[in-house]
């Protein structure tokens, strides 16, 4: 049977729920945006959600041209089409997100965790075209990783596999909101290079313009401007991040051997400043047998609808 020519993808945060109708060429052809945060109540969400579709449904010519939707979301399980426990949500405990709106909306739904989704729409629409074997590691709030081994995504035996973020790299470390101390995410996400930029102000006394802004409004954005302008201690708060994270990619290499790391989100925008960093300290760590195959490659998806896209690709699966 013939695919229909749309899917829904849903990048679903824990702001905002981006939603975007693609096509088959990677086109997202419309879009709207229901906020996640306020919606205690999951059914109360889904039903905003759905009243929020219906137009740019009409748009493309009902729901006849729709072939399935996908859905990208914290701590969502690819097997059970649920969320599980995600800490960012205003939803607790197994939400059966997927077959909720199947039923509401009449098509196949599919849900994944967002970077796994992230990861299948470079695979399928960017930097990972033609690719079985990458690690996708994303750079926002959070770190997450999506994990793809001989051209599939790693599950594992629950669906929640993949969770690079969370490996401890610092030994009783910075406190992560997972609950353990030291994960990688705590270090080398946009919230953890602000934490690096707040601890070296406070501990010394280097000249930076850094110390022009307020100490909690400093940012990942703010660091890249100074970095930019050659502001040593900018610089040497990406050197610290891309160290700690290019030794964490060494060590992932041993478990894949990948064609490539890519990286996605606000923290990779910094270009070289983040990458040249992260090479350096890669190549000094990974193991010789793995020395200079894998590629460190930016994201091609781009910025505002790379996650809607990511998302519409588990949409194409649907057989």
């Amino acid at each position: 049977m013939e695919q229909k020519p749309y899917v829904i993808g849903l990048d679903l945060g824990g702001t905002n729920s981006e939603f975007g109708i693609v096509d088959r060429n990677a086109h997202i052809v419309a879009s709207t945006r229901v906020k996640t945060a306020g919606h205690g109540d999951v059914t109360q969400y889904v039903d905003d959600c759905v009243a929020a579709l219906q137009p740019i449904i009409e748009q493309v010519g009902g729901i006849d041209k729709i072939h399935a939707m996908g859905i990208g979301a914290p701590n969502g399980n690819y097997y059970s089409g649920s969320i599980e426990f995600a800490p960012n949500l205003p939803w607790k405990g197994k939400i059966p997100l997927a077959q909720m709106f199947s039923e509401r909306l009449g098509i196949p739904v599919r849900l994944t965790n967002d970077a796994n989704a992230a990861a299948m729409g470079e695979m399928q629409y960017g930097a990972a075209r033609g690719m079985q074997n990458f690690i996708m590691i994303t750079l926002g709030t959070g770190v997450g990783s999506g994990i793809v081994v001989n051209g599939q995504m790693v599950l594992g035996c629950d669906g929640m596999a993949g969770e690079l973020g969370h490996v401890i790299v610092e030994k009783d470390g910075r406190q992560c909101g997972c609950g353990r101390k030291g994960c990688l995410e705590t270090y080398c996400s946009a919230t953890g290079i602000a934490r690096t930029a707040r601890e070296i102000l406070e501990k010394t006394d280097k000249a930076t313009s850094l110390r022009n802004i307020p100490l909690d409004k400093v940012d990942g954005l703010a660091i890249t401007l100074a970095a930019r302008e050659g502001d040593a201690v900018a610089l040497d708060i990406f050197e610290y991040t891309g160290r700690i994270l290019g030794e964490a990619c060494a060590n992932f290499a041993a478990f894949s051997s990948p064609e490539a790391f890519i990286f996605f989100g606000g923290l990779s925008k910094a270009d070289d400043l983040i990458m040249k960093p992260i090479q350096k300290a890669y190549d000094e760590n990974v193991l010789q047998i793995y020395r200079g195959k894998a590629k460190m490659l930016l994201s091609e998806l781009d910025g505002a609808g790379a996650a809607v896209l990511g998302a519409s690709a588990l949409g194409w699966e649907v057989k």
